[in-house]
């Protein structure tokens, strides 16, 4: 059997009109549109009589800078983060940085019922997948048991990607304690470092207008550059370790 190209993946799961992208990422047709032009979108798949498909890598894009927006990034941030990604991010990657990023933001849950839920995220949900969302952390029914359910919307795409990877829910969670050990173990170091080599010299300086602009300048954009640092070096080690333990 010969093996599909990436260019013949992308086609085949280019299924969505710019209007159904539009309306599955919550923004205007115009905005699809402008983010083409400004290449934060890669460009549509074209199909018969000349329509443009999108797939999705597109919706992971546009989710991706929706959560940079809400970082306060301006455009010209954003495109500055959106280039330095690399070329081969997969819909997952790209959905994994989207949820880092977010996991900056104060916790913003969002209320929805069952069928607002299941068109969000362009699938049926049954019993189980709503029991191994819950489980991890992804959403959980209200108080009332009307329905309705309390979402994340920060790991929503990432959690409904995990439902049909072969995994155990146990196994799963494991994983999920192991990333937040480490990650906590990283961010105290990281926060440790800040403190000692910048925040403390810095200290010494503060009298001066211009050291006090460097620092608001850098204290808005680290967050951020350093979760994409993290990503981008998680996401290497981790196909490092793939390769060393199954070949390829």
């Amino acid at each position: 059997m010969p093996h599909e190209t990436p260019e013949a993946g992308e086609a085949a799961e280019a299924t969505l009109t710019v209007d159904e992208l539009a309306a599955r990422a919550g923004v205007t047709v115009r905005t699809v549109r402008f983010y083409g032009t400004r290449g934060l979108l890669p460009p549509p798949v074209i199909g018969p009589r000349r329509v443009g498909h999108y797939g999705r890598a597109h919706l992971s894009r546009l989710a991706l800078i929706e959560e940079l927006q809400h970082q306060g990034l301006t455009l010209a941030a954003i495109e500055r983060y959106v280039q330095r990604l690399p070329d081969d991010l997969s819909p997952h990657d790209l959905a994994i940085h989207r949820a880092m990023v977010a996991s900056w933001t104060p916790d913003k849950a969002e209320e929805t019922t069952r069928a607002q839920l299941e068109r969000r995220v362009g699938r049926p949900l049954a019993e189980d997948d709503i029991a191994r969302l819950a489980a991890m952390n992804v959403l959980e029914r209200t108080a009332e048991d009307d329905g309705t359910f309390r979402v994340d919307p920060a790991l929503l795409q990432l959690g409904v990607a995990l439902l049909d990877v072969p995994m155990t829910l146990e196994t799963i969670l494991a994983a999920r304690g192991v990333l937040l050990e480490h990650a906590r173990a990283t961010a105290r170091e990281l926060t440790r470092l800040f403190h000692d080599e910048v925040w403390g010299p810095y200290r010494e300086r503060e009298s001066d207008p211009e050291e006090v602009e460097a620092m608001k300048s850098l204290s808005a954009h680290m967050q951020p550059m350093v979760v994409q640092a993290l990503v981008t070096a998680f996401q290497r080690s981790l196909k490092h370790e793939l390769k060393q333990t199954y070949g390829g």
